[in-house]
């Protein structure tokens, strides 16, 4: 795994956005089309303001979407789907194909219906993010490393729920969903080029964790250690209780 530290989280977001954009080329460019996963969350809002200014030919893209609470309408301000569409959807040409998780829908069917699509769609860049917890995806410790089923169901814990509340995603903690469908942390780890984009003090024990603890499923993005094709963006912030800054 390589390890890219910047000042800030909009220098973040902008370094991670370009090698995206290049990565997309690239694929493009030698298998006509790019097949990618798009992570939501605060984290992401810096990545994907650079990557819709990017020149990339979006009609060659195919889109899959990281994970979403089930039972939220996707009218809520906290549905994922939502702020795909707001924030990258809307803002670039149309996409050849787009896979939104519906968690409106009957969940197993969900799971099923989406990763029969991602099988046939290898994957060539992801971009996802650290939680405050260690996840990866709504994939919550302790994280299942073994299946291999691309998309799940999953609970999401009492330290989760926590932060999308204090995000500002909810009006409570009350409100926050219980549940998710979600990419699963061994098909997260199958894309040929991952970029995690962790900005923030409040990641910092969540990747010092990461990087620095065991390898183990109580803290999911451990298994990133495991990933030579793998990006790690932090800030100055979310590095500061490295032990050794920028080394893994």
């Amino acid at each position: 795994m390589k390890i890219i530290e910047t000042a800030n989280a909009a220098e973040l977001g902008k370094s991670a956005g370009k090698l995206a954009a290049q990565l997309i080329r690239s694929a493009i460019e030698k298998n006509g089309q790019a097949n990618i996963i798009l992570a939501t969350g605060t984290s992401q809002f810096e990545t994907l303001s650079q990557l819709i200014k990017e020149a990339i030919d979006w009609n060659k893209v195919v889109m899959f979407h990281l994970d979403e609470y089930i039972g939220l309408p996707k009218s809520s301000p906290a549905s994922f789907r939502r702020y795909l569409q707001e924030r990258f959807l809307a803002k670039v040409p149309p996409l050849k194909e787009v896979y939104l998780v519906n968690g409106e829908t009957d969940a197993s069917a969900e799971c099923e219906r989406l990763s029969a699509f991602i099988k046939k769609n290898p994957i060539d860049v992801a971009l996802v993010g650290i939680g405050e917890n260690g996840h990866l995806g709504f994939n919550d410790p302790p994280a299942n490393f073994e299946t291999d089923t691309p998309f799940i169901v999953v609970d999401l814990d009492t330290a989760c729920r926590k932060q999308q509340f204090g995000e500002g995603w909810f009006a409570t903690i009350d409100d926050v969903p219980r549940q998710a469908i979600s990419l699963t942390v061994p098909a997260l780890l199958t894309p040929r080029h991952i970029l995690v984009i962790a900005p923030e003090a409040r990641k910092a024990a969540a990747v010092r964790a990461a990087l620095e603890d065991a390898i183990t499923p109580d803290c999911p993005a451990s298994i990133l250690r495991t990933a030579p094709h793998a990006h790690l963006y932090l800030d100055w912030d979310s590095a500061e209780l490295l032990g050794a800054r920028g080394q893994p």
